[in-house]
């Protein structure tokens, strides 16, 4: 069963009455770095959607519920004429998936600009946490390790131009469609980078550079995302992550780990 929500509380009342029928569930956002098995989920999908995505700027702060698009967020911060969030502009899905993992791109991470998260638990109780709590690392966070669910944030922002601020951000988004193969479908970067390396070198190092199996193949655009070329099943995508993992650390003893959040049946 899926559900999209429209406030805290129903969140916080459908995780309730889950966990008092006994019937499994699972939080998601826009699923953009999600790669679902062919076997689906069993169980209660809740989806933070478009009645949890708003935004507004206050002084410095920007209060925001955890569906807005970051593409969104963005640009009502902008229009606010507040800066800090330029590099984080073109990550696709919303703010509470990019809250989960900590999404950042070129030198910036959400985590940076986060006052405060509000959350609701598996015993369906709202909680407030300010950001040292959040534990905001590289990919991950206190809420990549479970139990946590992001309802909204407050972040912190310094002032601006807007101008100036628009053109840094289309400046950042020129960049990533040039670099990144937009115009495939992905589930966004498909590893994260190990430590002093590149996952997309290290893969392309490895002569896997638009090497597929079924519909799924390694980008030629670029080595770190994993493609749907046309009919790829989950389990072509799965097997190739594999194939990638087994060759990148064969030929340079790295184990590459997925970006891409797995989850369902395969």
């Amino acid at each position: 069963m899926f559900v999209s929500v429209k406030s805290a509380e129903e969140t916080a009342e459908l995780i309730r009455l889950a966990r008092e029928n006994g019937v499994p569930y699972m939080i998601m956002g826009n699923g953009s770095n999600m790669l679902v098995g062919d076997g689906g989920i069993r169980g209660l999908v809740i989806q933070i959607g478009k009645g949890m995505a708003y935004a507004q700027a206050e002084g410095c702060e920007v209060r925001a519920g955890a569906g807005i698009l970051m593409s969104r967020l963005a640009s009502v911060i902008a229009k606010a004429g507040l800066s800090g969030f330029e590099p984080l502009s073109g990550i696709p899905g919303t703010l509470g998936g990019a809250l989960f993992m900590n999404a950042g791109a070129y030198g910036g991470e959400i985590g940076d600009t986060v006052k405060d998260v509000t959350y609701v638990d598996d015993d369906g109780e709202l909680h407030t946490i300010p950001r040292d709590e959040c534990v905001f690392g590289y990919r991950k966070s206190v809420f990549s390790q479970g139990g946590r669910y992001m309802l909204s944030a407050r972040l912190e922002l310094k002032p601006g131009n807007e101008a100036d601020i628009r053109a840094e951000m289309a400046e950042y988004n020129r960049r990533r469609s040039e670099k990144q193969p937009l115009s495939q479908p992905s589930a966004g970067s498909t590893f994260k980078r190990p430590e002093g390396y590149f996952a997309g070198k290290l893969i392309q190092d490895a002569g896997l550079m638009g090497f597929s199996i079924g519909g799924a193949a390694v980008s030629t655009k670029h080595a770190g995302f994993v493609v749907n070329t046309g009919g790829a099943s989950a389990e072509d995508v799965m097997l190739l992550i594999e194939h990638i993992q087994n060759t990148v650390e064969k030929q340079f003893g790295v184990r590459l780990e997925p970006e891409v959040r797995l989850v369902g049946e395969r």
